[in-house]
């Protein structure tokens, strides 16, 4: 036993000399993390970042057996859910996963802008948080197409019509996006091209921003906590907190393999082009809020196409919550400032109303 330990010394030794590890771990002992009423939603950060980690551990698997071809997307998927031994259970935890990632990515942001922790120094710390829900829902949208099935395809086709009518640049996306005028084989393959290279690598570059920048500024306390004198109490990162996150992902890893078991992601019919679309097609539910919009909205507004001012309003609105950190002139200071948080709370009951009543108006058929 005295040999093992030895050896497995020297070897940490030898580590430890060319990674630096016992500087990481000195880091990691010396980082304390705020105590106040609001603490449990610094989780919410631990908890995306791990099931993003789980969309690409299974995201990896699931790439041994896709072929991204019209002619064979759909096949290699049937194939793995009826022949690979728990192919249809990975394909699950994927599709459940990453629809809990945006749901987490979501409050993570919002819980963010409502204890204005976007306050100097932290606002490239936002900016690249709203960047990476941004790609979050990027990956939703190209994965969605990957099946090759009949819902996919056509509400691809209804998506890419909407950006379509983007102003002066619509078109040209829509063409770049889709490799032609419609959705076709060239569109599943740029689609698999940007879900498995592109936004990876540009989430990668930004996830290593983002989490260099937490580390950075540490864990912000909200003014109000801030004005009445607390946040003074802490508890250091690890173990105590790093071991209530694992607590957390333990339990959201449970409820994902129940939900993938119990509820597995299906597969539906084959996409046809020509077929005609089949009735209540409705995108994901992290862009209902924004379909149901579009659809309110009349044929033309002052002369301007409705759908295209409503893509520009959303498109302004984005930007404008992106840049929140330089609106609020009072963010540099120990104040609550009212405004941004009623617009906060203003914007999350506006995509709560709004995606209810897209389900309740496209109910599954």
């Amino acid at each position: 036993m005295s040999d093992i330990k030895k050896r497995l010394g020297e070897v940490w030794g030898w580590l430890d000399d060319r990674l630096g590890l016992s500087s990481w771990g000195e880091l990691a002992r010396k980082k304390d993390v705020p105590l106040h009423k609001h603490t449990v939603w610094y989780y919410l950060g631990g908890m995306t970042l791990f099931l993003f980690l789980i969309q690409v551990a299974t995201g990896i698997l699931l790439l041994f057996y896709y072929r991204p071809s019209a002619e064979d997307a759909y096949e290699s998927i049937q194939f793995l859910m009826a022949e690979v031994e728990f192919g249809w259970l990975i394909r699950s935890i994927h599709a459940w996963a990453a629809n809990l990632m945006i749901f987490t990515a979501f409050l993570h942001l919002f819980s963010v802008l409502l204890m204005k922790a976007y306050r100097a120094p932290r606002e490239i710390t936002w900016i690249s948080g709203f960047m990476l829900l941004a790609l979050a829902m990027g990956f939703g949208f190209t994965g969605y197409l990957l099946p090759w099935n009949e819902l996919a395809y056509f509400a691809t086709r209804v998506g890419t019509e909407i950006m379509g009518a983007v102003p002066l640049v619509g078109s040209f996306l829509g063409r770049v996006l889709k490799g032609g005028e419609d959705v076709s084989g060239a569109t599943l393959t740029r689609f698999y091209a940007i879900h498995v290279a592109v936004l990876p690598m540009i989430t990668a570059a930004l996830l290593g921003l983002h989490l260099y920048l937490v580390q950075k500024h540490g864990m912000s306390i909200p003014p109000e906590v801030e004005r009445r004198g607390g946040g003074r109490r802490s508890m250091s990162f690890a173990p105590n907190f790093l071991l209530r996150d694992l607590v957390g992902w333990l339990s959201a890893l449970a409820i994902i393999a129940v939900l993938a078991a119990y509820f597995p992601a299906e597969l539906g019919e084959k996409a046809d082009p020509f077929a005609p679309a089949p009735a209540g097609i409705k995108p994901e539910w992290y862009f209902m809020f924004m379909f149901q919009t579009l659809k309110y909205l009349p044929a033309h507004i002052l002369g301007i196409e409705g759908e295209a001012l409503g893509i520009m309003a959303f498109m302004v609105g984005g930007a404008l919550l992106m840049i929140v950190p330089f609106l609020d002139r009072r963010s540099g200071r120990n104040q609550p400032s009212p405004l941004f948080t009623w617009i906060g709370v203003a914007i999350i009951v506006y995509i709560i109303v709004l995606t209810i009543l897209g389900y309740a108006a496209n109910p599954t058929q």
